[in-house]
């Protein structure tokens, strides 16, 4: 039977999180009162964290565990979590205990309201001021520029969305956090709920200044993906044919000073124009057969399906009936 919350939590080398997290969870959930599943994916863990998220599951039937076969990266283990997801509605979170279970009510009022997407929104962060709240800031206002959408934290992986809306969005690189502006794309309607900024209590946190760099060539990839995802010949055609017309016009110039200048010595003279028309014409064919191969490639992307971003070694879920038999067991054991 589906459920109807699904709660998708990658985990990384936590396993001093792992057990502190899931209690929060569990208890947050079952006060909600609504069906449910803990989705816990390890990707590729080093330390006790995927042997822990199995003890978990092996007493618990709402837990699934997936188990990636390495490090895939955050991206693609939330792509393993929502694939395997069977919520009606899918909520994400870190596996750091930086996002606090009790404000997932919030995100769930929010989906009961009607939006698609209910993203986080760090509004008074406690991080570094440098290296964090700065570069994240700047981008932030660049993303809500870039997409159209007007919230204040896309970084977050603290978001609930229904489980149509997620499921059309391709995931991989380090696309999650540009979820919302590509949600945006297939019109759903997103809203933000202020979550706490909770510092790490424990282990080592993965994030760093060089992380902070690649978001800002995402959001290149972001815009381009939003403004010609489906027609990437308007914008490759477009700079092939003014660097087309460019060289043409140059040439047609070089041609008429010849014909009025027969004697003229058109390379001593004009040599410069005669190259840069040259690779101008050259340069704008290419873009054309860059735009038409995108087409293509669009094409392809519409019909037919891509292979996951990630690779599962195994999926670990205990059965509904055997849980109830663990708990007999310790009920006779307790008696004798």
């Amino acid at each position: 039977m589906a459920k109807k919350y699904s709660i998708v939590v990658p985990f990384h080398n936590e396993e001093e999180n792992v057990t502190v997290l899931y209690a929060r969870l569990k208890q947050v959930m079952e006060q909600v009162g609504e069906s449910f599943e803990l989705v816990l994916v390890d990707d590729g863990s080093r330390d006790r964290t995927y042997k822990l998220l199995e003890e978990i599951a092996a007493v618990d039937s709402r837990v699934l565990v997936v188990k990636l076969r390495r490090n895939f990266g955050q991206t693609s283990a939330l792509a393993a979590g929502f694939d395997h997801a069977s919520g009606e509605f899918i909520l994400a979170m870190d596996g750091d205990l930086q996002h606090d279970p009790n404000d997932i009510p919030a995100f769930l009022e929010k989906l009961d309201e009607g939006y698609d997407v209910v993203s986080g929104w760090r509004k008074e962060r406690t991080d570094n001021f440098v290296l964090r709240r700065i570069p994240s800031r700047c981008a932030n206002w660049l993303m809500a520029r870039l997409s159209g959408v007007p919230i204040h934290d896309f970084g977050t992986t603290f978001k609930a969305y229904r489980r149509e809306v997620i499921q059309n969005i391709p995931l991989y690189g380090e696309m999650h956090r540009f979820i919302p502006a590509l949600a945006s794309w297939y019109g759903a309607s997103i809203c933000e709920v202020p979550i706490k900024n909770v510092n790490r209590e424990r282990g080592k946190s993965h994030y760093g200044i060089g992380r902070t760099f690649r978001v800002f060539f995402d959001l290149l990839t972001i815009r381009f993906l939003l403004r010609y995802m489906s027609r990437p010949l308007h914008f490759f055609g477009g700079v092939g044919m003014l660097g087309i017309l460019s060289g043409s016009g140059m040439a047609v110039a070089l041609l008429i000073m010849k014909i009025l200048h027969p004697a003229e010595n058109m390379m001593d003279d004009h040599a410069p124009m005669f190259v840069i028309g040259s690779v101008l014409i050259v340069a704008g064919i290419q873009m054309l057969a860059i735009g038409l191969l995108g087409e293509l490639e669009v094409r392809h992307h519409f019909t037919n399906q891509h292979p996951a971003s990630y690779a599962v070694d195994r999926l670990v879920r205990l059965a509904p009936g055997e849980e109830q038999s663990l708990l007999s067991d310790r009920r006779e054991g307790d008696e004798l």
